[in-house]
């Protein structure tokens, strides 16, 4: 256990402790730049058409709206319901880096414990708003073709999360999470903290 690494999660030790890990190349438990570049440009290839569409459209005013939900959702929303209870938010400090919200300020404790069913249900609001905000502006705004290729955006970054990033991400209670049971065991088996937290509920 270190200062920086106050719950002693192995994602947070150092990379030398990884050498003999059956999980290496099974999860994405350490931090990569290229991760998160595919997880922003998967989101951007949704919402970049769909600022288009809206400023087209004659709705630009509302673009506002949508950013502040994004900032809303981002930084304090989803944040306490789905990141707080994930590995990577275990390291110290206020500034989490992760492979999807990277650079959010952690204004929330750590919570080892699985995400709760009330909380998974308010994950799935949000997705819903976020995903779904600019879509009635497109269609009053006759931006069709735009509309169209948000749609297939937003379609192809929950498609591609799923498949490559859900299928490995540590934070296993997350309502997209795919990672197999035997893996997830073997992580929690590694990690005390979060085993315990996660035997609680039963």
């Amino acid at each position: 256990m270190s200062a920086q690494n106050p719950y002693n999660i192995c994602t947070w030790q150092p990379l030398s402790k990884c050498e003999d890990c059956p999980l290496c190349g099974r999860l994405k438990c350490r931090f990569n730049r290229g991760d998160l570049f595919h997880f922003v440009g998967l989101f951007f290839g949704f919402a970049l058409p769909a600022l288009i569409g809206m400023v087209k459209g004659g709705y630009h005013w509302y673009i506002l709206g949508w950013i502040g939900f994004w900032i809303l959702f981002f930084e304090l929303w989803e944040i306490r319901i789905l990141c707080s209870h994930c590995p990577y938010y275990a390291e110290k400090g206020i500034i989490l880096h992760c492979i999807a919200n990277y650079g959010s300020l952690k204004l929330w404790k750590f919570n080892p414990k699985p995400i709760s069913t009330a909380e998974k249900i308010q994950l799935i609001i949000g997705f819903i708003i976020l995903g779904g905000y600019p879509f009635p502006f497109l269609i009053v705004g006759n931006q069709f073709i735009l509309g169209t290729i948000a749609l297939w955006g937003l379609i192809l970054f929950f498609w591609t999360l799923q498949k490559y990033t859900c299928s490995a991400c540590v934070n296993f209670s997350c309502i997209l999470n795919k990672v197999p049971k035997a893996v997830v065991d073997e992580y929690l088996r590694r990690n005390p903290v979060m085993r315990k937290a996660w035997e609680e509920p039963g």
